[in-house]
């Protein structure tokens, strides 16, 4: 199996998690699952996928709120302290020697979506971001979904796709453009929430029948056709990049840390101890 792990989500549920009184508390917790999903699922291959930009220029040229809300943001302290702890777990984790993935211009997501699509082996996706639900493909690809840090995870396949909001389990990218996502700047179709947009795709199939039906209510058509061209743009913006240039390296699983002195320099400076330890017992 290919365990693919969206960094920068589970890094801020670390992050939140934890006392405030445990230093690094990002990077502590994030080691510590990351050591419980090795345990739980005995990957072949792991990819630790990052955000090298988390608001690409492609997407906010098609649509300049995108995630616009957050850039003000930055500057608070606690977007700062998950900051460092993210620049801190990058190099904790390249020092144990993981692949930790990213390319220029592009989010995490997309780096999910490239290694997905090139992997000959399933694909588990460990995400609490509900965009990855997108990528969810019958028998290849499944999210885990994190409901109690990572000991409790939802196992997102199609079938539960359905039965959550009542569309084909492949539809969920079209249900969320439809439906928008406030957290990513997204609106939506103005006067289409959730069950409506549900409803439309149950019954259309994708956003292309939607705009091809001829039976729409007058309120429901006038709707769509008011947001024909939000529609248009999000298409440019929500979905996962799934041919992002990746530089070739391995997924295998490091059997001795790459650089065990700096990973000892860095475990001692940030009191990493406990958790250092029990990763390297899940790799053992």
């Amino acid at each position: 199996m290919r365990l693919l792990i969206d960094y920068s989500s589970l890094l801020y549920r670390a992050y939140h998690s934890l006392p405030e009184s445990l230093p690094s508390r990002g990077v502590y917790g994030f080691l510590n699952m990351l050591a419980r999903l090795l345990a739980d699922h005995r990957p072949r291959e792991l990819g630790i996928c990052v955000d090298d930009d988390w608001r690409p220029a492609f997407r906010t040229d098609a649509l300049p709120a995108y995630k616009a809300h957050r850039v003000a943001a930055e500057e608070d302290q606690v977007d700062e302290a998950i900051a460092a702890d993210e620049t801190l777990g990058r190099e904790v984790l390249d020092a144990f020697g993981f692949a930790v993935v990213g390319a220029a211009g592009f989010e995490g997501e997309d780096v999910i979506a490239t290694l997905a699509a090139q992997a000959s082996d399933p694909v588990a996706i460990v995400s609490g971001d509900r965009d990855c639900f997108a990528l969810v493909r019958d028998p290849d690809v499944v999210v885990l979904y994190p409901v109690k840090g990572v000991s409790t995870l939802a196992r997102i396949d199609e079938a539960e796709i359905t039965r959550r909001y009542g569309i084909p389990g492949r539809a969920y990218l079209d249900f969320a453009l439809l439906r928008g996502d406030p957290s990513d700047g997204l609106p939506g179709v103005r006067g289409i929430g959730e069950k409506t947009a549900a409803a439309l795709i149950a019954r259309y199939g994708s956003i292309d029948g939607i705009l091809a039906a001829r039976d729409l209510s007058g309120a429901t058509a006038r709707r769509i056709a008011e947001g024909r061209e939000y529609l248009a743009a999000a298409r440019r913006v929500v979905p996962p990049v799934a041919d992002v240039p990746l530089q070739r390296r391995s997924l295998a699983l490091p059997r001795e840390p790459k650089d065990a002195r700096r990973l000892a320099e860095i475990t001692a400076e940030h009191g990493l101890g406990g958790a250092v330890e029990r990763l390297r017992a899940a790799l053992a």
